[in-house]
């Protein structure tokens, strides 16, 4: 028998997994895959070595059991011994009190339904894919990784809102979410540039989900996102920052429901609303429509505008990365993002910039003062670590 570790990453219509061998120091990824809920059925899609797997069918019943099911029916048929001693989850928001994975006991698990009103689109799923997996591997140690727990040790100016502080000690504060994928991110660049990774550093997650963060000497100082994962950039369906007194306007004066409110805010805004085309950037990149261009120049504007006020609490910048789905593939954007950013001591190189790669790499010239990075993340790869660290190896 081989003791494995699975993780699971449970999205609004998607399921991502790894399945990792233990044996070493860090984890040793054996497969991966993704299982997506489209609108001509369900896909799942895996790849192991040189093979792969990749099936369409009919969608019917609960998403996250009909997609665990196939994931289990592939795990037992590709590696009948396979024994899944723990199972890693992401979960976005932990709340105040998690600043660090922990092993799932049933008062975890209430606590963590408390926050379902504070990550909608997430947690419902995240808590969704930790039952299942509870019912196939009853005798796994389950791990909770959160995304909120990079950013718990911001400073107080970076942590609070300007609102009474009794709601602060209650829990009203500014998360930051993302979080796995930004420690991947430092602790991959230590890897590649560690003359770099103790400096001050700015992150772009660009993908469905959008935010930006401030990293010095490898540890969370800002982030773009707060309370909930809707504030700061725009994203696919999410509007990202706005004023507070739209949303008064919203129910106050045109007597909309708060659930009305939430799936507007949630499910029907950011590129999606704006452009009135999609909420996938591949779409809009490829769209005539000016309503299309409109939505990729406030999405760029609203990174440059972040990038500037994440300097700002650096108090400078000397490394710049780009990761997530549209920072690591959408060329056309990281250059907009970057035209005329002289000023700060960015320079790109568009050759650099136009090459496909699935690799670490620096985009910037030469003789550019802030060198700039793509590093693909892998979220599963942190969660695989962090649940390792908890089973205690």
């Amino acid at each position: 028998m081989i003791r494995m570790i699975l993780t699971l990453n449970a999205g609004s219509s998607s399921l991502k997994f790894s399945l990792f061998a233990l044996g070493a120091a860090v984890p040793a990824m054996v497969a991966h895959g993704q299982v997506e809920d489209l609108a001509e059925g369900r896909r799942i899609s895996i790849a192991e070595g040189a093979a792969g797997v990749r099936e369409v069918w009919d969608g019917v019943g609960d998403f996250h059991g009909d997609a665990l099911a196939r994931v289990l029916g592939w795990l037992r048929a590709a590696h009948p011994e396979a024994v899944i001693g723990a199972v890693g989850h992401r979960v976005v928001h932990g709340g105040i009190g998690h600043d660090a994975p922990v092993a799932i006991t049933p008062a975890v698990l209430a606590g963590l339904d408390d926050l379902v009103t504070l990550a909608p689109l997430h947690q419902p799923h995240n808590l969704a894919g930790i039952r299942a997996a509870q019912a196939a591997f009853a005798d796994a140690v389950q791990v909770a990784c959160f995304d909120t727990a990079f950013h718990r040790n911001h400073p107080f100016v970076n942590d609070v809102f300007a609102l009474p502080r009794a709601l602060y000690d209650q829990g009203v504060r500014r998360y930051g979410f993302h979080g796995l994928s930004y420690e991947f991110v430092a602790d991959r660049l230590r890897e590649i540039a560690p003359e770099r990774a103790d400096g001050r550093v700015i992150v772009a997650h660009l993908g469905n989900g959008a935010s930006m963060c401030a990293i010095r000497e490898g540890r969370s100082v800002a982030s773009s996102m707060g309370f909930t994962a809707l504030d700061g950039l725009p994203m696919g369906t999410r509007c990202g920052q706005l004023d507070p007194g739209v949303v008064l306007h919203l129910i106050g004066t045109l007597g909309m429901s708060v659930k009305a409110v939430t799936d507007l805010l949630y499910k029907e805004s950011g590129l999606k609303g704006l452009s009135g085309v999609s909420h996938d950037m591949r779409t809009l990149l490829e769209s005539d429509q000016a309503s299309a261009a409109e939505a990729i120049d406030y999405f760029v504007f609203r990174i440059r505008r972040e990038i500037g006020g994440l300097a700002a609490a650096l108090e400078g910048v000397e490394t710049l990365v780009f990761c997530g789905g549209i920072g690591e593939n959408a060329a056309p954007i990281r250059e907009k993002v970057l035209a005329g950013m002289g000023w700060l001591g960015i320079e790109l190189d568009p050759v650099a910039n136009a090459a496909r790669s699935g690799v670490a790499r620096v985009i910037s010239a030469a003789g550019s003062r802030v060198r700039v990075y793509v590093i693909p993340t892998d979220e599963e790869a942190m969660i695989a670590r962090h649940t390792l660290e908890v089973v205690g190896g």
